[in-house]
């Protein structure tokens, strides 16, 4: 997520490699975790380390825009200069998992939270030891559901939460109102159905996805087959992704477009974070299933008061098995690469950027919810949209498989939908035949290492 919220394109990226401040810095050699404690002999003050911050904003511009001061009130603070890069979710995965390999990454990383045991598993982060929490804040400021994403049970975490997220269903009210429709849907078979009156088949449709996003997928995935009373791995960590419950749940998600019709086949195409949430503001779409967005939809012009927030729904006749998630717990954390030359200053950087005054600037900037429990006490975290949420996150959310084969799971399951999508986009009947010969070959790819 990982997730978080908040996923972007890098078409701009030439231009979002944005240096704070021109100073050469990073890691040019192998990784390396055995530099767990001490101090790296030199003093912080005077340092500069690389910062890759996952896009989290309306765009990467934006996020520039959001992190630019805070950076730099970190220097002023420190003495320790920040080179920042802002890289798209379509791209980061990668770009982290070439620096575990390479050596060649930067001192400081945001990661979505999904990928902490894959990345814990590459020995190239410094491990969250008890002595390091000590140098960047009390384990207990963080909350037990964000820290418990941080990495495979029994392992010190890779990195610390910095922002938390669920996911909730926005509608228009405008929107319900014009079609009769009085409250948001409880159930699937509502939201169909509702979606049917929302959608005109032209210009005017129910829901929107980010079908070509494949984190976005993924996520999805996941909540769909917890619901259907499947999951995407056995007790011993083996994958069953053809599973008829897996089945199902995939199905179940591209029929909104291939079955139901009540998306935009165009939508197979959104892949960059922004499409579906300018459909949803611009009147385009009348629900939107999303992390915390109302940061980002007031930029695209919508006000608050122009939709709600509701749990994401539940089928009406639950399956054998289902079990009532409504959202994985989404969320960004904060991991140092184990062979920075500044380690001091990095673990300065990251105690700084999880404390409370910059837990609550940067979570309202975001429109994400606070990983530290301190930080609730601002009135920003405390609307109706954010209850919502929160109360998501704390009573029918659950964590993504703290497995080692986490990101294969995402890059290859959501590749398979952003396939189906295609499939469904160009017209093809989606069959329950067709979506396990997909997730077969999903399964058969990550198997092999693809």
């Amino acid at each position: 997520m990982h997730g978080l919220a908040h996923r972007r394109t890098t078409a701009a990226l030439t231009a979002a490699a944005v240096a704070l401040f021109l100073t050469a810095c990073g890691s040019d050699t192998k990784p390396s975790a055995t530099n767990t404690s001490g101090s790296s002999g030199a003093p912080a003050s005077g340092q500069s380390i690389t910062y890759w911050a996952s896009d989290q904003g309306s765009s990467i511009a934006d996020d520039v825009k959001v992190l630019t001061p805070e950076l730099k009130a970190f220097t002023a603070k420190t003495g320790v200069k920040v080179n920042l890069e802002v890289i798209g979710w379509n791209d980061l995965l990668n770009r982290i998992l070439a620096a575990t390999t390479s050596g060649q990454g930067p001192d400081v990383v945001n990661i979505g939270n999904t990928w902490s045991a894959s990345l814990q598993a590459t020995g190239a982060f410094l491990p969250v030891s008890a002595d390091v929490m000590t140098q960047i804040g009390d384990t207990g400021r963080f909350l037990p559901g964000a820290l418990a994403a941080t990495g495979a049970a029994g392992k010190p975490p890779v990195g610390v939460p910095i922002y938390s997220t669920a996911y909730g269903l926005y509608y228009n009210k405008a929107a319900f109102a014009a079609a009769g429709i009085a409250s948001p849907p409880a159930t699937w078979d509502d939201l169909v159905a509702d979606g049917k009156k929302l959608t005109d088949g032209t210009s005017k449709w129910g829901l929107t996805l980010e079908a070509g996003q494949i984190p976005e997928n993924a996520h999805a995935a996941f909540v769909f087959s917890e619901q259907q009373g499947g999951s995407w791995f056995d007790d011993a960590g083996k994958p069953t992704f053809t599973t008829p419950q897996n089945v199902a749940a995939i199905k179940q998600i591209v029929g909104f477009m291939a079955t139901d019709k009540i998306v935009n086949p165009s939508d197979a195409e959104s892949s960059n974070g922004t499409e579906a949430l300018q459909e949803f503001a611009s009147g385009k779409a009348a629900m939107l299933m999303w992390q915390p967005a109302g940061a980002n939809l007031a930029k695209y012009g919508m006000t608050a008061d122009q939709y709600g927030v509701a749990p994401l729904p539940f089928p009406a006749s639950p399956p054998a098995g289902s079990k009532h998630i409504d959202s994985m717990v989404g969320g960004i954390n904060l991991a140092v690469f184990g062979n920075t030359k500044h380690k001091d200053a990095a673990l300065q950087f990251v105690k700084f950027m999880t404390s409370q005054p910059e837990e609550i600037t940067l979570n309202k900037a975001y429109g994400s919810l606070p990983s530290v429990s301190d930080a609730y006490s601002d009135p920003a975290f405390k609307t109706t949209d954010d209850t919502v949420l929160q109360n998501v996150l704390a009573s029918s959310a659950t964590a993504m498989p703290e497995i080692v084969q986490e990101s294969q799971f995402e890059t290859s399951v959501g590749t398979a939908m952003k396939t189906l999508f295609a499939d469904a986009a160009g017209g093809k009947a989606i069959t329950d035949s067709m979506v396990g010969d997909a997730l077969n070959q999903a399964q058969q790819k990550m198997e092999a290492g693809g």
